[in-house]
């Protein structure tokens, strides 16, 4: 775009060409958040475009038909149906996922933590945070209905406040409605317009910022009336004020856009600017502030469907729909002022735009406004635009300003005000900052500096530091911080004291300085200081400043042993290996020094750890720190020496320290420290329990027995006894314990311990013959040894031990020990009481077991018994009882019966080798658990039918299939056993069996066996043989069923004969892939659709279209099928007919089908067979068949379409002036399209769309008809496509009756110039616009385009239509055209109307025809571009010399002076000559340049009386370079002038020696005099008597008497003899002494007490006057008053000359307060 635009437009980047189709560049599949990504959903990935990174582009195969992605991270929502998810796609990870309970029609972020949905009904939010599902925040209003579609919806940014906003169709068009609603109030307040938005604002005279709402309004209900915009803030506490409102300000809309509406307002929150974009492509630029429109301009041609801002730097993007166009537009800073000035003239708005913004262009107009209020006297909005200007006004100029006006009664100083409104609008600069400073700190309130610093109201530089030093040097440090003066801010440091931030920030600033120096002098001075210094230089970043050891030394050597250690500390903090010296020599200075406990200390903290170890030990060890001195020693003897006084260490360290020696060092120390008493045993055990696993257990117990100290061990081995896994202290600490007595510990630890080996532990009690045996037992019944336990307390007579351990420690070991003790030939009795005594806890499997392997189970009997007796129902106890019995055959197969409890296969197993027939009495016992063993048992011993019937009764498949799967022989041959078996069920025990459960499970598991024919033959035998079940159905579906599996020719033999199965579901299997029986299955379905088979009428016609679908489905025999169908002439079968040729592409046949069967539900897939056929006349009669039941839009258009296409024109327009339904708009397209024009006329006719209507008639030729739907039309592109039509037919008066019409829109010139022009009309085109003046809304385009037009083509014409019509013309396109015609007077003339004058100006000076003198000077003083001034005093210099003088009086005020004069100076001394009345009528101004070239010139033309009035009047020029030029001028005037220039400068010897060299001695004395210098006096009248002037000495002594000391005039007098001359000088000296001493003498004279009063009264009276009242009391050098010296050998003459009231140079004499 152009630089004086107020935007800047350009394109970010193109999505159709990083390859995103351009079916997914539309609203609801393309979305943007932010300024950091694009999101499009294509149909199986999803395109992300990072805009951060130069448009990089991501795809991911991602199936979703939503998305987008969080406006700050990398996290997106995606949105399937009604499933909401949430990916972060940093960590790749599903934050969130969610079913909502209805489908979402629009969804946003809100911001960067919140998703908003909007659902048909309400709007919810979904945190990103936490856990939490969506919530509901409110329902939409009945304003934004069903019909709505949502096209925004935005949050507040204090979350209050929510807005919704949609569209939808209206009868003036397309309506917009929007829902503001309060989460504080929970209400809800429609509003009607398009789009809104919330933004932030800082409003004048408020502290808190302004939250307001901008939206557009337009009345749905009354759409004449223009779109407004309203600014008005929203949730502002009424406590605080009233809110922020702007009345209603009209939005211009163009003439052509009056159907366009907004689809965004997107808020510049960095320039407080509103951008509004419409569908069409208007943009709107609104300022929040004052709400007027700063700029419109039609930006695209394509629809604006997403837009989004950029806060960083106030920009908008926008995306265009299909084409995908992203462009970004942004503020213009350096063109929106002048553009509100030169086009929207708005003065007002461009000062306070250029204010809020700080934006150039505006400063003639704040500098015009500045001196109207300050003329007005108006300080304080003086004061505020200067604050609202930026940098415009605020300079030192203004500050002057302000400080020169006068205070008014009873108000503040201006200049107070104004300050105090720069400090309410933002911050002061470096000057103001010092000039309000200086009153402040003159009042004494500093606090008042300290709050606006601390506020950063005050720009901070050196200046105001140095005026804060002072007062407060707190303060002035926070300003020398602020402005960087490094030194300074260091010398604040040190008044300060706070040494110890000078390295810090020194390094922090680069700031180099002399540490050593400054910490030399801090030492003697300032320890503490050189401390706080020192500690900062050695912690400097980078390295030390200083080196550490002279430091230290330097500390030293001041004997400052607490400083050096301090220092120390903090250098060596860093713990590095080269300090060792370092920290050796810190520890030894606080070891010999005295301070142990400091070394102490630094060693407790263990911050050094490379200094000299073995000498730090020696030093710790001479005073006594032996826990120190240990820490250092490594070698054992120096430990073991240290250790000798253990006994004064903390017993605590001692077990410490072990943990830092090695395993051998620590073993012998311990050694060392047993040998030496008991004394250290109790910290031995302590030693040995923590470090038991380092030392290793085996080496701690030898040492404890070599020292004999078993107590020791004892309580050592008792500690880790129970967290210790070695065998070996297990074993000590119950060696331990027997040892000292405690046989509780040994049983406890045998009994719990897993540890220990029992082998070893075993036979050391049992080698010990504790008199208790008890851990013995428990050793051996743990593990496992029962046998050595019986035998140990059998042989050893501990029976009654025996008694206890299977009664009470462990009953179920009974048997082992009966086992034992049958070895051991133990008595039976005893035996048998301790069976009877254990009872039932002991296991009868074991012992059963041992007894039958001893063969002592007869033994058991009597104890099985009592044990069934007492109810026992453990299987073993029964299975030896049966295993008794059986062996006695004491009634077995009675046994095997009855008996609930035994195990069938233990019994089973027992009696198979007994009886087979027991056996399989057992195993069936089972139910099933044995059936292996009874099958195997079966067919071993031929037990086929018993096994038979077993089945039978079992029903069980898997055991039938465990039988009847048994694999073929190895020559392929049948199992015979499985045929026996066969035989036996088919024979005898299926025919058996009255269950017809059994019979149902014996079939299946036939069928299950794969055996069909065995189970064909036993189906026949059951139905067709006759049986309880030959009608059984399911039966009857098995054998039809077996049968089509098996043997397919039976099927249809089947189907005749059986009258009870399943028809539809045989007849479905029959039909299936793996079968295909289509014959079968059609019999079927003809079969039962007979009456005698289906009762209802529904039922028998499903069979009947069951049957003719097998026809066309399978069989695929239309023929037959419509022999079927006619045969049973059904509908519904008429119709599958219908439907089975429409699938063979049989549209004809279809239709005819369709028809009898009167079905019009296919009519979708009829109509497109049909249109693909193009058998248009059969269509015809089904579409009149389907209305009648039908009211379709699709039927009704197939007919229109049908007709049209059969030209049955009549029958047509009958139909669409009737009722109906179709798309009469898109058949008529269509129809248009396909060139039916008859037809489509006769259908736009109908439905009045003369637009199309019009297009028709210019297909047809028929022009005129065409123009008067186009009239009717009124639509500027069917005036346009009609106009082009007659055009290119040669039709000049219709095209110009058309063109009119269409020139009305501003929009649509351009593509009628070009059309006319392309064809080369132009004599036409020109009339045609000369026409479209006379239209009453005719518009500035109009005008603009004729006047381009005469430039083409009529060029006599240009200038007479610019002055006619100059106010309705578009200045910058005719301009621009004129000049490409090289029209330049029209040109000049526009510019100039346009107040363009810079333009115009360079035209004039550029084009020579174009130039007019007078024109010209109008022009040239209205220029901006001050440039242009000086390029046109070159101009005229060179071009028009004569008139250059007049020039220059219109110029003169407005152009540098000194600028000119140089610009003369280049051009040549005539230009200077040219000049010079100009330069004398501006020398008033009192500009050097020009009073040099003046001076110049006067010197040239030998002009002295000009040059000498030019320096009077004069001095702004270099005098002495002037003086110095004249100093040797061949005239005489000219010297005299140098001499008055030097004596003008105070160069009174250069002066004097001048007018000495040319004898004007009147100039000499005169210069003498005015210099009031003795010496030169003096040195002047030596001269005149070297000379012998006489009469010039006495006229030098006459004119200098003020200045002349009477000695010198005596002694010259009295030298050459001029006694005569002197005289007069002395008679005028002794008169004034004598007039002096009687003034004195009156002074001196004592005074009446009265006069005494009234003149100390009078003199303090007048102290009131003084400085406005106030007792000025100075300081510093005031103190005391110095005390007059009178002359040496007279009287004081110090007051000689001194007018009354006025003090000496220097001020008012000293006051000797002494404050």
């Amino acid at each position: 775009m152009a630089a004086n635009v107020p935007i800047t437009f350009n394109e970010a980047l193109n999505l159709a060409a990083l390859g995103v189709p351009e079916t997914s560049i539309k609203h609801g599949l393309t979305t943007m958040s932010s300024d950091n990504w694009i999101v499009c959903v294509e149909p199986n990935q999803v395109t992300m475009v990072d805009l951060r990174n130069g448009g990089q582009v991501t795809r991911r195969s991602i199936t979703a038909e939503a998305a987008i992605m969080n406006p700050v991270q990398n996290i997106i929502a995606l949105r399937s149906g009604t499933r909401v998810q949430i990916f972060n796609l940093d960590t790749k990870q599903k934050l969130k996922s969610y079913e909502m309970p209805e489908a979402v029609v629009f969804w946003k972020w809100a911001n960067d933590t919140t998703l908003a949905m909007v659902t048909a009904t309400a709007v919810y939010h979904w945190l990103l945070a936490g856990a939490s599902d969506p919530t509901k925040v409110f329902d939409r209003h009945q304003s934004l209905g069903p019909n709505s579609q949502i096209i925004n919806y935005h949050v507040s940014p204090d979350g209050k406040w929510c807005l919704l906003g949609g569209i939808s169709s209206g009868q003036g068009g397309i309506n917009g409605n929007m829902q503001l609603y309060s989460t504080e109030k929970k209400v809800s307040q429609p509003l009607q317009g398009h789009a809104g938005a919330f933004a932030i604002i800082k409003v004048m005279g408020r502290d808190d910022p302004a939250q307001v709402l901008v939206f557009h309004e337009k009345k749905n209900d009354q759409p004449q009336d223009p779109p407004k915009l309203f600014v008005m803030e929203v949730g502002r506490d009424p406590a605080k004020g009233p809110a922020f409102r702007l009345p209603p300000t009209q939005i211009p809309v163009p003439a052509d856009a009056a159907a366009d509406f907004p689809v965004s307002i997107v808020i510049d929150k960095k320039d407080e600017i509103a951008f509004l974009m419409t569908k069409m492509g208007y943009l709107y630029m609104f300022d929040i502030m004052s709400g007027k429109t700063m700029y419109r301009a039609k930006i695209t041609q394509d629809v604006v469907f997403c837009t989004a801002s950029q806060d960083a730097t106030g920009a908008m993007f926008g995306i265009t729909v299909r084409r995908g166009q992203v462009f970004r537009i942004q503020l213009n800073g350096p063109a929106i002022v002048p553009y509100i000035v030169s086009t929207l003239r708005d003065n007002d708005l461009a000062i306070k735009v250029a204010g809020r913004l700080n934006l150039p262009g505006a400063e003639n107009l704040y500098a015009a406004e500045f001196e109207r209020l300050i003329a007005a006297k108006d300080v304080i909005n003086a004061a505020k635009l200067v604050a609202s200007s930026g940098t415009a006004l605020r300079t030192p100029a203004t500050i002057a300003r302000f400080q020169q006006i006068p205070a008014e009664p009873g108000s503040p100083q201006p200049i107070f005000q104004y300050f105090s409104t720069l400090l309410e609008t933002g911050r002061l600069n470096e000057q103001e900052s010092i000039e309000l400073a200086k009153p402040v700190l003159q009042q004494g309130r500093p606090q008042l500096l300290e709050k606006w610093l601390k506020d950063d109201k005050l720009q901070c530089s050196e200046a105001l530091g140095d005026l804060i030093m002072p007062s407060d040097v707190g303060m002035a440090l926070s300003v020398y911080l602020r402005a960087e003066c490094h030194a300074k801010a260091i010398n604040c440091f040190v008044q300060r004291g706070e040494y110890d931030k000078i390295v810090p920030y020194a390094t922090s600033v680069g700031f180099k300085m002399d540490y050593s120096t400054m910490l030399s002098q801090l030492l003697f001075n300032n320890p503490q200081g050189a401390l706080d210094l020192a500690k900062g230089l050695v912690n400097a970043e980078g390295g030390p400043l200083i080196d550490i050891q002279s430091t230290a030394e330097a500390f030293l050597s001041s004997n400052r042993v607490q400083e050096t250690t301090a220092f120390l500390l903090e250098a060596l903090k860093d713990n590095k290996p080269e300090h060792a010296y370092l920290q050796t020599k810190l520890l030894e200075i606080n070891l010999i020094g005295g301070a142990p406990q400091v070394a102490d200390a630094i060693m407790q903290n263990g911050i050094l750890t490379h200094y000299d170890r073995p000498h730090v030990g020696k030093l710790c060890e001479k005073v006594g720190m032996w826990q120190r001195a240990a820490e250092h020693y490594t070698d054992i003897n120096d430990i073991k020496r240290v250790f000798k006084n253990s006994h004064q260490m903390n017993p605590e360290f001692i077990v410490e320290y072990f943990g830092k020696l090695n395993r051998e060092q620590s073993i012998s120390l311990l050694k060392d420290m047993l040998s030496r008493g008991p004394a250290n045993v109790q910290v031995c055990v302590e030693i040995a329990k923590k470090y038991n696993e380092e030392l290793g257990a085996k080496d701690l117990v030898t040492v404890f027995e070599q020292n004999k100290a078993i107590e020791g061990l004892y309580y050592f081995l008792g500690a880790i006894v129970n967290f210790s896994e070695d065998p070996l202290v297990h074993f000590k600490y119950i060696q331990a314990s027997c040892m000292l007595g405690q046989f509780k510990e040994a049983e406890r630890v045998c009994r719990d311990s897993n540890i220990y080996n029992p082998e070893e532990v075993k036979d050391y009690l049992k080698n010990a013959k504790l008199p208790d045996p008890r851990p013995l037992i428990h050793v051996c019944d743990r593990f496992d040894f029962v046998d050595e336990l019986t035998e140990y307390l059998y042989l050893n007579s501990l029976l009654q031990y025996i008694e206890v351990y299977v009664t009470k420690v462990s009953p179920a070991k009974t048997p082992q020990v009966i086992g034992k003790l049958f070895d051991l030939g133990a008595n039976e009795d005893f035996i048998k009481r301790i069976l009877m005594a254990v009872g039932t806890a002991c296991p009868v499997d074991e012992l059963v077991e041992i007894a039958e392997t001893r063969n002592r189970l007869r033994l058991l009997q009597p104890w099985l018994e009592a044990r069934v007796a007492t109810g026992s129902t453990e299987p073993g106890t029964h299975n030896a009882l049966g295993k008794i019995y059986i062996t006695l055959n004491k009634d077995p197969k009675a046994f095997l019966t009855n008996n609930m409890f035994y195990e069938p296969k233990v019994l089973g197993a027992f009696c198979e080798s007994l009886d087979p027939s027991l056996a399989f009495l057992a195993y069936k016992k089972s139910s099933g658990e044995c059936d292996d063993e009874l099958i195997k048992i079966s067919f071993t011993h031929g037990l086929y039918r018993d096994l038979a019937r077993y089945l039978v009764e079992r029903q069980d498949l898997e055991l039938w299939a465990r039988v009847l799967n048994k694999d073929e022989g190895a020559d392929g041959q049948e199992d015979p056993q499985k045929r026996q078996l066969i035989d036996q069920v088919v024979e005898w025990a299926l025919p058996e069996s009255t269950s017809a459960d059994e019979v149902s499970c014996t079939v299946k598991a036939f069928m299950a066996a794969d055996l069909p024919g065995e189970l064909i033959v036993l189906l026949e035998r059951i139905i067709l043989q006759g049986s309880d079940f030959s009608d059984n159905k399911n039966l009857q579906n098995l054998l039809i069923l077996t049968a089509i599996r098996a043997d397919a020719s039976r099927v249809a033999g089947y189907i005749d004969q059986l009258d009870n199965f399943d028809a539809k579901d045989i007849a479905l299997i029959c039909v299936s892939e793996s079968h295909m029986l289509y014959e079968e299955a059609y019999s079927i379905y003809v079969k039962f659709s007979k009456p005698e088979f289906m009762e209802s009428k529904e039922d028998q016609i499903e069979m009947q279209v069951n049957a003719i679908g097998v026809l066309v489905d399978y069989m695929k025999d239309l023929d037959r099928a419509k022999t079927y169908a006619s045969q049973v002439d059904k509908k519904p079968v008429w119709s599958k007919l219908g439907k089975a040729q429409l699938e063979e592409k049989c549209p004809a046949d279809a239709i005819e089908s369709y028809i009898n069967a009167e079905d019009p539900s296919d009519y979708v897939a009829v109509c497109a067979e049909a249109r693909e056929a193009e058998i248009w006349n059969e269509l015809i009669p089904y579409l009149l068949m389907a209305r009648k039941t039908l009211q379709e839009n699709v039927l009704d258009t197939e007919l229109i379409y049908s007709y049209a296409k059969t030209n049955r024109l009549t029958d047509l327009e009958k139909f669409v002036n009737g009722p109906n339904v179709a798309n009469i708009q898109g058949i008529g397209d269509r129809c248009f399209d396909e060139a039916l024009y008859n037809a489509a006329k006769i259908i736009f006719t109908s439905i009045n769309n003369n637009s199309k209507l019009a297009l028709c008639h210019i297909h047809l030729e028929e022009y005129r008809e065409a123009v008067a739907a186009a009239g009717k039309a009124n639509n500027v592109s069917t005036w346009k496509a009609v106009c082009f039509a007659c055009l290119r037919a040669g039709e000049f008066r219709l095209a110009s009756q058309c063109g009119l019409e269409v020139i009305k829109y501003p929009d649509h010139l351009d593509e009628v110039v070009n059309y006319y022009s392309d064809l080369g009309h132009f004599t036409h085109l020109v009339s045609l616009f000369e026409q479209g003046l006379g239209l009453e809304d005719a518009h500035i385009g109009i005008f603009t385009e004729l006047g381009i037009l005469y430039t083409k083509h009529v060029p006599e014409k240009v200038m007479e239509h610019c002055k006619v019509f100059f106010s309705k013309l578009n200045v910058s396109k005719v301009v621009r055209a004129c000049e490409r015609a090289r029209l330049f007077p029209p040109a000049v003339y526009l510019y100039m109307q346009n107040k363009e004058f810079d333009n115009a100006v360079k035209i004039m000076m550029e084009r020579a025809p174009a130039f007019e003198h007078e024109l010209f000077l109008d022009a040239i003083v209205k220029v901006r571009n001050a440039e242009i001034m000086y390029k046109a005093v070159q101009f005229y210099l060179s071009m028009h010399p004569n008139h250059f003088t007049r020039l220059m009086e219109v110029m003169e005020p407005h152009v540098d002076h000194s600028r000119v004069v140089n610009q003369l100076r280049r051009t040549g001394d005539w230009a200077l000559q040219l000049g010079q009345s100009y330069m004398q009528s501006v020398q008033g101004a009192n500009l050097s340049a020009v009073n040099e070239a003046l001076n110049e010139l006067y010197i040239e033309d030998e002009d002295y009386e000009s040059l000498r009035k030019s320096i009077d009047r004069f001095n702004n020029y270099n005098m002495i370079a002037l003086a110095q030029k004249l100093s040797s001028h061949e005239l005489l005037e000219f010297r005299r002038i140098s001499a008055y220039v030097y004596r003008q400068n105070k160069k009174w010897n250069q002066s004097i020696e001048l007018s000495k060299n040319d004898r004007m001695w009147k100039d000499c004395i005169d210069t003498a005099n005015e210099s009031a210098d003795s010496e030169i006096i003096e040195k002047l009248l030596r001269f005149f008597c070297e000379t012998s002037e006489k009469e010039c000495f006495c006229a030098a002594l006459y004119t200098c008497y003020a200045h002349v000391s009477p000695d010198v005039a005596l002694e010259l007098g009295w030298i050459n003899g001029y006694h005569n001359y002197i005289m007069p000088f002395f008679i005028q000296t002794f008169k004034h002494t004598a007039e002096r001493l009687k003034a004195l003498e009156e002074k001196t004279t004592p005074k009446t007490e009265e006069k005494a009063e009234n003149e100390i009264a009078g003199t303090y009276g007048g102290l009131n006057g003084f400085n406005s009242g106030m007792l000025m009391i100075g300081n510093g050098g005031m103190d005391t008053m110095a005390p007059v010296m009178p002359q040496q050998g007279g009287i004081d003459m110090s007051g000689f000359g001194v007018p009354n009231g006025v003090y000496p140079q220097g001020g008012m004499p000293h006051m000797g307060m002494g404050m």
